[in-house]
């Protein structure tokens, strides 16, 4: 495992993470999540990501009694919270510096620790001036209730628009964005916050980079009765892969799996690898519904050289979807 600074922060996170969404409440227990958390920080990684509304708090329950349980330093391991969605009342959801302030208290009382190290605005709110999100934000981390705060699947112009009023108010600025990012999800990543890497040094904490599973082949011959397209509340999942756009993205899986037959590695490998090519990804977040899933992908690790400038521009040609960067006249 090795070590990548969140962005141009001092804080070190392992290039994989470990996340719960789907899988803590969902499908995984206490006991396994126990288990999967034990060896995720076995094997290095000691960033553990979450949020309030990942099973409605359960989620961070869950990984908060492994946390207590596993006893580990809490100067080892970063674990996070995202807010937004926590519930149905008014005061129980969006980034107001009421629920902003709410979510932290109940995320810490969750999880069972004294700060977050990370904590995310979990998506934007136009309801919400920036300034008071921003102020909400700043507030947590001088009580030393947040060390870092960022934002997830916010567009340029919205972390522009933060980190603005943060520097113009000489308030703390966003860190860090959580965006998807994946063979089939790269306009954010690669084209839309390239001027934020220098900017703001921006840190990314990406999310599903198998495209929600699809990118491991198994739906290659449909849909596997206990796969997470099968799961209740996850139907635009498999809204999504039985789509027109789906039927194209399977013809594309199956040329990247030759590909990775032809240099030896399995397609799931190749997609999280190629995440990692990437130097503005901070890290890379895994989700395990068992222990074995988890060693699986952690294998992958080994095999980094097998992707080469020849191999990463093969790649490039099947999926035949890179993003135009800036242009220069």
């Amino acid at each position: 495992m090795e070590y990548r600074r969140l962005g141009k922060s001092g804080l070190k996170v392992s290039e994989f993470s470990l996340g719960s969404w789907v899988t803590f409440g969902k499908q995984v227990d206490e006991k396994d999540a126990m288990d999967i958390m034990a060896l995720a920080y076995d094997e290095g990684i000691n960033f553990f990501d979450n949020a309030e509304g990942y099973e409605a708090g359960v989620s961070e329950a869950l990984m908060g009694e492994a946390l207590k349980k596993l006893a580990w330093g809490r100067d080892t391991y970063s674990v996070s919270s995202k807010v937004f969605w926590g519930g149905q009342k008014p005061t129980q959801k969006g980034l107001s510096r009421k629920h902003v302030t709410d979510a932290c208290h109940a995320a810490l009382k969750r999880l069972q620790v004294d700060y977050l190290d990370l904590y995310f605005c979990h998506r934007p709110d136009v309801d919400t001036p920036i300034e008071e999100t921003v102020w909400a934000m700043h507030n947590l981390v001088t009580q030393g209730k947040v060390l870092y705060w960022g934002t997830s699947e916010w567009n340029a112009q919205q972390l522009t628009e933060a980190y603005a009023v943060a520097r113009s108010l000489g308030i703390s600025p966003p860190v860090m964005e959580q965006p998807q990012y994946n063979l089939f999800v790269r306009q954010k990543v690669e084209a839309d916050y390239l001027p934020l890497y220098d900017l703001m040094g921006l840190g990314t904490t990406i999310w599903s980079p198998l495209a929600s599973g699809i990118l491991t082949g198994k739906y290659n011959d449909g849909i596997p009765a206990d796969s997470r397209l099968n799961l209740p509340g996850y139907e635009w999942l498999k809204q999504r892969w039985e789509s027109e756009e789906g039927k194209q993205q399977l013809e594309k899986i199956k040329q990247l799996a030759g590909l990775g037959k032809e240099i030896g590695l399995p397609i799931h490998h190749l997609a999280l690898l190629w995440c990692l090519a990437n130097p503005h990804v901070s890290t890379v977040i895994l989700g395990a519904s068992k222990k074995s899933q988890l060693e699986d992908n952690l294998s992958a690790l080994k095999a980094k050289e097998k992707l080469t400038p020849d191999v990463l521009a093969r790649i490039d040609e099947i999926v035949a979807n890179k993003p135009e960067g800036p242009q220069r006249f």
